[in-house]
């Protein structure tokens, strides 16, 4: 049986004071088992004042994660804060690990790091999760498929790194203590741990009636929708105006129906804009594959409230929960940030069952499967969602 549990210090200056509260609520909430590893998230700011380090260094189980913005978990929510979500378990194990960098390609990194973790295990993992850096030359969904190429039939979960500025520039992984910039931790879960996962969007009914055709791609560069130039294409609906989405469309994410994968499982992903470059090319933040449908989702900070409570009284309908981990899009807090900047933090906070251990943190592109059917997980690359992962 997996046991879990979710720890937080706001003490950012004195690594030991930090320690002490760590330490204090692990041995006031769990009682540790054979096989433990833990997620870790943080501003920034817990890195250069050493916390992360020393915490690292004087716990009896690994640490894998990434900077954000602000994050939640039981009773709390804010800003400069640390988390530590803590899985153990007799029949569940773990093995850790991290890439060297991606910043020139991924798929070569990761599996020299899987090899190197998983060699000799007598069993695939059942879950993995990972926690890409913010490299913005890669899509997403690179990473996914890096992980694919080694467990094809295991799904993936995780988060890429962002931090509390506009430009991300001080975003970092974390790997027992030490922080990269270009470097994936990742955990792997084996044995008797059965991941569930719901993934929360916008509502449908805010759909707009444009669609289109994505007739022309590669990767996330859309170069024609409708066999016309991408630009051109949301020109011709008032969508684009001196080279840009024009400023009251900066939130308007794509419905992408994906109908032309091989492995597509009739779920829709959200994909949002990024720029065009200059010959009218579309960069999305996430794959868009020629031959798939989409159309235009419109939102506001209520759209992003009533799905967010929704999810969560979803999970407090869930037999047998021992922890859950979610990772909003950080576009939802720019969304809601007028009301509050925690408001969905303290919405989850608020909503979820107290008894369910729980850990959340901003993220700068989401991971997680549409679904998983005959054991074969739809692993897929998300933005503007929150996708949740229940243990």
């Amino acid at each position: 049986m997996l046991k879990c549990a979710s720890l937080y210090t706001y003490e950012i200056d004195n690594p030991e004071i930090a320690l002490e509260e760590i330490k204090t609520q692990l041995k006031q909430k769990i009682t540790l088992l054979e096989n433990s590893a833990g997620i870790i998230m943080c501003n920034p700011e817990f890195i250069s004042s050493g916390v992360v380090k020393h915490i690292s260094e004087n716990l009896p189980f690994d640490l894998a994660g990434v900077t954000t913005s602000s994050q939640a978990v039981n009773n709390e929510a804010g800003e400069l804060m640390l988390t530590i979500f803590v899985m153990t378990s007799d029949d569940v194990w773990f093995k850790t690990g991290v890439t060297e960098s991606l910043n020139e390609s991924i798929d070569e990194p990761v599996k020299a790091a899987f090899d190197k973790i998983a060699a000799g295990a007598s069993e695939i993992p059942k879950l993995a999760i990972i926690f890409p850096p913010l490299i913005l030359k890669h899509a997403g969904d690179a990473y996914i498929n890096a992980w694919k190429q080694l467990i094809p039939d295991v799904p993936v979960f995780g988060t890429i790194t962002i931090d509390d500025t506009l430009t991300f520039e001080g975003s970092k992984t974390i790997y027992n203590g030490k922080s990269y910039k270009t470097s994936m931790p990742f955990v792997l879960c084996y044995g008797n741990i059965h991941p569930r996962f719901i993934v929360g969007t916008l509502p449908q009914d805010k759909v707009m009636p444009y669609k289109g055709e994505i007739t022309k791609s590669c990767g996330p560069f859309v170069k024609e929708i409708n066999n016309i130039n991408a630009y051109k294409y949301f020109e011709s609906i008032g969508f684009s105006s001196n080279g840009a989405l024009g400023e009251k469309f900066l939130f308007v994410p794509f419905v992408i129906d994906q109908k032309k994968r091989e492995d597509y499982d009739g779920i829709p992903v959200i994909r949002g804009h990024a720029s065009f470059t200059e010959d009218g090319t579309a960069i999305f933040r996430g794959n868009v594959d020629e031959g798939s449908t989409f159309t235009l989702l419109t939102s506001d900070s209520e759209d992003v409230l009533s799905t967010t409570r929704q999810k969560i009284r979803q999970i407090n309908e869930l037999p047998d929960i021992n922890g859950v981990l979610m990772f909003p899009c950080i576009v939802r807090r720019f969304m809601t940030q007028r009301l509050n900047p925690l408001i969905e933090l303290e919405t989850v906070r608020d909503t979820i069952n107290p008894e369910i251990p729980f850990m959340m943190g901003y993220s700068g592109g989401e991971i997680c499967p549409t679904s998983v059917k005959n054991c074969i997980p739809t692993n897929r690359f998300h933005n503007y969602s929150l996708v949740i992962l229940v243990v």
